[in-house]
């Protein structure tokens, strides 16, 4: 399997699934307490960014714009965010 079939199914069977289950637990802490804290606000707003950001990598890798090396360095660093990562922010570090 390529890096890039790797990233492919990193993303669609496992980090963009993740994202969605936290979504719902959030809305479903939300709908338990009748309103939303500027915490779960800002965790909303984060997580559906990054959701999209990784669909745009999606959408790279179906339109051949990812190479191998690419793809091996993005597939490292979720693997590496997977090892020990906390559920709020997935291991990802925002880049300066």
């Amino acid at each position: 399997m390529s890096y890039i079939e790797k990233l492919e199914e990193l993303l669609t069977k496992s980090v963009i699934p993740d994202i969605e289950e936290r979504l719902d637990e959030i809305f479903e802490e939300i709908a338990d307490n009748k309103e939303a804290t500027e915490d779960a606000k800002e965790e909303i707003e984060e997580l559906r960014e990054f959701k999209d950001d990784l669909k745009d990598v999606l959408d790279d890798i179906q339109n051949g714009d990812i190479d191998e090396d690419e793809a091996k360095e993005l597939v490292e660093d979720i693997l590496e965010s997977q090892k020990g990562s906390d559920e709020e922010d997935f291991g990802f570090v925002e880049e300066d």
